[in-house]
This record gives structure tokens, sequence and C-alpha cells, in this order.
């Protein structure tokens, strides 16, 4: 695997994560395997060890900010703790979601016993009905849509989307079987449609204004073509 590095200094490291690859080995991890973790393959490929300023999902990809020493950690966590730094995310959900929506259900935090406050802004950017039946509908709707989180729990994307009846394409826990199978057989498409793709902030050491943007992965591609979707970071 060879990693892309979107934008590098003395301070961070920001990467595309490709699907399906963990950030780091925690303890709680299950099912890893013997794969190796983001971390791994950057001290692998780049020769250097790096620790992470926020959380991405195994199966989501796009853009992870890593520091180059644990002591500038804190100062860019404090972005996202402040709300000084918009992320945006782009998801394919079932069916045709509405053209904007405010999602505030709370969500259960890496405690799962308690619900958490969570405020997701969603809006939509295309649809196509498709004349492949699934059950129990003769055609099958979907959606590209834009994702602008306020808060950062666990799964929040997901959660949120399942809530509003729309789950994310390939979304094993909170999605639909029946559409999964769908998009894996016509398609050939198994990962989850959920990418991290854009950041904007102030750079809190060179005050620069950042804006940096992570390529769709290869289903992705294929699906813009396939549905004649724009590609929204084009």
């Amino acid at each position: 695997m060879s990693l892309e590095i979107i934008f590098e200094d003395d301070y961070i490291i920001c990467i595309n994560k490709p699907n399906n690859v963990l950030v780091h080995h925690a303890f709680l991890s299950r099912n890893v395997g013997d794969e190796d973790s983001l971390l791994q393959l950057i001290e692998k490929e780049i020769g250097i060890k790096v620790y992470p300023i926020h959380r991405l999902d195994r199966k989501t990809s796009g853009l992870i900010l890593l520091a180059k020493e644990k002591e500038h950690v804190s100062k860019f966590q404090e972005l996202f703790t402040t709300k000084q730094i918009q992320k945006t995310y782009f998801g394919v959900v079932r069916g045709f979601s509405p053209e904007t929506k405010t999602i505030d259900s709370p969500v259960k935090g890496r405690d799962a016993n308690v619900h958490k406050e969570a405020l997701t802004y969603l809006r939509t950017l295309a649809n196509i009905t498709l004349d492949i039946p699934v059950k129990p509908y003769d055609s099958s709707r979907y959606s590209l849509v834009e994702f602008l989180p306020q808060t950062g729990r666990m799964h929040q994307l997901r959660v949120h989307s399942n809530k509003i009846s729309h789950p994310l394409i390939g979304d094993a826990k909170y999605g639909d079987k029946n559409h999964d199978t769908m998009f894996a057989e016509n398609f050939g498409w198994k990962n989850l449609f959920l990418h991290a793709g854009k950041l904007e902030f102030i750079h809190p050491f060179s005050s620069e204004k950042m804006i940096l943007k992570g390529t769709f992965p290869k289903d992705w591609i294929e699906m813009f073509e396939e549905f004649k979707w724009k590609n929204p970071l084009l």
C-alpha cells in the first residue's frame, strides 16, 4: 500500500486514509488480525513516528491529521474542541435524502451506556433512480450527500444517516444489507461510502489558512462516472 500524503510540514502530516485501515491498534480493536495500522504504515513507508490528532473510523476513507511531535497534538486538538476546524464529509445514502437537514439526535459515545449531544448538517448534492430492483421495490434510489459534523461523536454520521432513514451504503452495522448487496453484485463496490473529503482551519503555528482536500477512492470515481454525478471536490 502506498500512502497518499496531502500535506506535510514541520508539525503535521495529513494522510488520505484508505478504507478498512485502522488508525492505530487499540486494545479493544477486534478482527484486525495482522494488518498494519496507519501509524505502522507511516513508520514503514515514511520512516517517522506520528501521533493522531483526531479519529477516523476504520471503514471510513479520507483525511486524517497526525502530529510529528507528541507535544504538538494538544494545540491541533484544540481546533476541534473549540470548533475552529470545519470537517466536510461526503456520503452515499439510500433513498432521496432531504435537500437540507439538521440532525441533532444524541449518539452513544465510547461508553455505550451514555448518549451524548451530537449535531450534523446535511445537504443533498445529487440523486439517482436505478432500474435495479431491491426488495421490496422494483427500482432503487440513492443520494450523494455532504455532511458538516459540528460534533465528533463515535460513528456520528453513520448513526445520524440511519436515524433519518437514509443509511449509508456499505455500512454493515447501521445500513441496509439489501442495498449493500446490490452495490456489490452489480458494480463490485463493497466499501463504506463515507469519505472525509475536506478540512479547513488556521494552522496554529504558521497562522496559514489551510484548505486540505482528499481525493476520492476508486469506488467513488467509478460511481461518479456510472451515475453521472459531479465530483464535489473538483
